[in-house]
């Protein structure tokens, strides 16, 4: 939902701590002078002035819910300058099947609107080879739904799951980067917590681990406080390097 969230006073909504304003998680992955996405949230627009993001080659999808979806149509601006003429949406048919619901009027548009955002989706079945980089989706689940999340080079983006299948996590042993969902210390239907991604970080040992789509139940400066030297919240604008 966002920090601050709507509607409450905790101490995490009222802090003056930059890294506890936390907009909706998705990544940037910068290379080869390219620019793909992983997921456009209703916040992309504001992320995306932040970081001045000029360009998008590629967006991936981890899955259709709202808070990794609405920006998409924030992409009109970057699509009518993309060099291929229309930027490239990856997902799996049950996420594209939703997109395409949510912005019928991009996908059945007329082609002679010209101010309609110039994407098309291409249904993702395995890895996808792009300028010189490796996306290969990992299935994770989101509660009892299967959804994607990412491996590129050496590192792996892997938000919104509850729990990670054994062949997933054949895939993710090892890494140098690992992000993964830790939205609070009480256990929740669809998403992993605290214990649970440490857990995760203890048996995948990657050398460095950020936690993402956190809620306003950990602040930021004291939950840092309380793990392990290569493990850390993510918080909005971090920016890392690694082998991709």
């Amino acid at each position: 939902m966002g920090v601050p969230t709507l509607g409450c006073d905790c101490r995490v909504c009222n802090s003056a701590d930059a890294r506890d304003r936390r907009t909706r998680p998705s990544i940037m992955v910068e290379y080869n002078k390219r620019v793909v996405l992983i997921d456009t949230t209703p916040d992309f627009h504001a992320q995306a002035v932040r970081e001045r993001i000029a360009r998008v080659d590629a967006v991936f999808y981890t899955h259709a819910h709202a808070d990794h979806i609405l920006g998409l149509d924030d992409l009109r601006p970057l699509s009518f300058r993309h060099e291929g003429g229309s930027i490239p949406l990856y997902a799996k048919a049950a996420t594209a099947g939703e997109i395409k619901k949510v912005f019928r009027y991009v996908f059945d548009r007329d082609p002679d609107y010209a101010t309609l955002a110039k994407v098309h989706i291409e249904e993702l079945d395995g890895a996808v080879e792009m300028y010189g980089a490796r996306f290969e989706p990992i299935d994770v689940m989101h509660g009892r739904q299967t959804i994607q999340g990412f491996r590129f080079g050496s590192a792996a983006y892997l938000t919104d799951f509850s729990d990670i299948p054994e062949h997933s996590r054949e895939k993710l042993r090892d890494l140098d980067i690992l992000f993964l969902d830790a939205l609070r210390h009480r256990p929740h239907p669809t998403h992993s917590n605290v214990e649970n991604s440490l857990r995760l970080v203890d048996e995948l040992k990657p050398k460095r681990a950020f936690f993402t789509h956190i809620s306003h139940d950990l602040p930021h400066e004291a939950t840092n406080a309380t793990f392990p030297p290569n493990v850390r919240l993510a918080h909005d604008g971090l920016r890392l390097e690694f082998e991709i």
